[in-house]
């Protein structure tokens, strides 16, 4: 796991130009705690910040090979799973390999079969390569987006990054947020290809971009496509536990110390208890690590969100696989401290406005990097296997607009917009825009010959979550783990698994009349019958009144001054008359907004950014 960045300019000698790779490689540096390298020829430059995994002596990067007629380099960021048995076909085909790392089985893969090389990878990855025999660049992102990549065109090549900051690092580059980024920003549809910056996009997920004198161009190599399950019911829960004891089995090879991220729900839990079972061939027992707050489980009041706490649940599974169990506990003034929130803005590269859920993942993730450098994660399974409540309520998913901003108070249009400047929310009419992109993603569903009107419904409103939904969460999850330096695995994005589940009919979904029915039966025989029956219950977050509070001080603190750059943006009216109010009868939309004004504050100071906002 690593950061990467680079420069490709046709009209330009960038030999003279390392002090700007530099400076681009250098903001990957919490990605890549443990190495940098660059690359630097006449027309490209690559960088790499390396978070060493596999082959810790031997995968060195940028990475290049020499041949007859040009050379090929490439840097790398993530894992490909299946590196050993390519690395098998390849030799069979006669290459040879001087490193164990999947990176150079991915070069090699590149040398064998060109941009097809795409349709041999099974993992999680960004990666660059310069091919030096046609000059031209090639940008590949995996097929559920995982990892990120962006790029931002030039009148002579590109320039790219794992992250916002790469680019914006090189001195040619203006910080310019205009409109257009601020809709998307408040409205949270992750629409395809959005950059907050303007000039700025993110590579879609499974998408291969090429960069050559021509110009840009983009190719979709993997979408979700409709196809017929003919499975039956029982096949089907086998075929999910088979296919997800092989994904974690893989994503458990590290040449680093590993753990599993176990909030005592189905997802994590399940994850956990197959670990377990693997590592117990070996003689070896699981780490697992948990979140929980000061005084959380014993004065828990089910919410809006929440019906139970986690610790209870999370004890059983550690019981029942016998995991080496580390509980992080944090304090809800932690997560209130602007520190914290800084570093979390500043890993996003955008305020969000997720506040706690951020801050608390920041602080949980950076006590997990103490321990272990790669982690398992049960993010995704909601999305794959319909977990959310919403997916049974009809009338949510008939509503014309994404089911969770129908649900999640913080994402409701309210929520979205009331603490934006009024004159700026006028221009930027949130409400429509978010009606286009619902439409346009609706549109990008493929339909299945002889389907059912209601198949067709739930079709749509898996396509959304796999497709819009998943990626914030995958963005948050990435951007948040890689500024400590962690890396963390997502088996449920397995592109079989998601491939497999996506078209099994919503009936065998729900076959219990519950949600997740396959991936319950399918792990049921390796967990606690508690967790097992538990209901849903997303990522816990602080009920102690004492943090809103904390928040409205700090809201106060910036009204004392009027004129500054961040009212251009948020209401101050809004922000005067709420951190005024009643901190215990807050809503969570109301906390919501207080978490956007102040990550706006801090990505404000942080990036000072041009504002364009006519």
């Amino acid at each position: 796991m690593c950061g990467i960045a680079g420069w490709v300019a046709f009209d330009a000698d960038l030999t003279r130009r390392g002090d700007a790779l530099d400076a681009m490689t250098e903001t990957m540096a919490c990605r890549g705690p443990d190495a940098r390298g660059t690359y630097l020829r006449t027309h490209v430059g690559l960088g790499h910040r390396r978070l060493a995994v596999i082959d810790l002596p031997g995968g060195a990067q940028p990475m290049t090979v020499t041949t007859p007629v040009g050379e090929v380099a490439m840097v790398y960021s993530g894992e490909s799973y299946n590196f050993q048995e390519l690395r098998d076909r390849l030799k069979g085909k006669g290459h040879t390999f001087r490193t164990d790392s999947d990176t150079e089985v991915v070069l090699r893969a590149y040398l064998e079969w060109g941009e097809s090389v795409v349709d041999h990878l099974d993992g999680m990855y960004a990666f660059a390569i310069w091919d030096g025999r046609d000059q031209k660049l090639v940008l590949v992102r995996d097929r559920m987006g995982v990892k990120p990549l962006f790029y931002y065109p030039t009148p002579d090549g590109v320039l790219f990054g794992s992250e916002p900051k790469a680019i914006l690092a090189n001195p040619g580059v203006r910080k310019v947020v205009d409109t257009a980024g601020l809709r998307e920003l408040f409205a949270q549809t992750k629409a395809p290809g959005w950059a907050l910056y303007k000039g700025m996009r993110e590579i879609l997920p499974g998408t291969l971009i090429t960069v050559d004198r021509g110009g840009v161009k983009e190719r979709t190599y993997w979408r979700l496509r409709a196809q017929e399950h003919t499975d039956s019911r029982e096949d089907t829960v086998a075929r999910v536990r088979d296919l997800l004891t092989g994904v974690v089995e893989r994503q458990m090879i590290s040449d680093v110390p590993r753990c599993v991220l176990l909030s005592g729900g189905l997802d994590s839990s399940a994850i956990t208890a197959l670990a377990a079972d693997r590592l117990a061939v070996k003689g070896e027992r699981v780490r697992s690590f948990s979140v929980d707050f000061l005084g959380q489980e014993e004065n828990f009041v089910p919410d809006e969100m929440r019906d139970t706490p986690d610790s209870p649940f999370v004890r059983d599974v550690a019981r029942h696989v016998n995991s080496e169990h580390h509980n992080v506990m944090l304090d809800p003034a932690d997560l209130s401290d602007p520190a914290v929130r800084r570093a979390a803005v500043a890993a996003r590269d955008i305020p969000n406005g997720f506040g706690d859920l951020d801050n608390s993942l920041y602080l949980l993730f950076k006590a997990i990097r103490e321990h272990s450098t790669v982690a398992l994660s049960g993010e995704s399974a909601d999305e794959v296997f319909g977990g959310y409540p919403w997916f049974f309520h009809e009338q949510v998913l008939r509503s014309g607009t994404f089911p969770w901003m129908t649900v999640i108070p913080p994402l409701s249009l309210a929520g979205r917009t009331d603490h934006v400047e009024p004159g700026l929310r006028e221009r930027l009419d949130v409400a429509t825009y978010t009606a286009d992109q619902y439409s346009a993603a609706v549109a990008e569903v493929e339909p299945l010959d002889g389907e059912s009107e209601f198949d067709r419904l739930m079709r749509i409103t898996c396509h959304l979550h796999l497709t819009r939904f998943v990626r914030s969460l995958l963005d948050r999850k990435d951007r948040l783990s890689m500024a400590v330096g962690l890396e963390v695995r997502v088996p449920f994005c397995n592109h079989e698994l998601v491939e497999y589940v996506y078209n099994t009919p919503w009936a065998m979904k729900t076959f219990d009349g519950r949600e997740k029915s396959l991936l319950r039966h399918a792990a049921a025989p390796v967990l606690p019958r508690s967790v097992v029956d538990r209901v849903k219950s997303p990522y816990p977050s602080p009920q102690n009144p004492g943090y809103a509070a904390r928040l409205q001080e700090q809201v106060r603190e910036l009204l004392a001054e009027p004129g500054a750059p961040l009212f251009a943006i948020i209401d101050s009216g809004w922000a005067k008359q709420t951190a005024e109010a009643d901190p215990a009868g807050m809503s969570l939309a109301v906390r919501g907004g207080l978490e956007r004004v102040l990550d706006v504050a801090a990505w404000l100071d942080l990036h000072s950014p041009e504002l364009d906002l006519d």
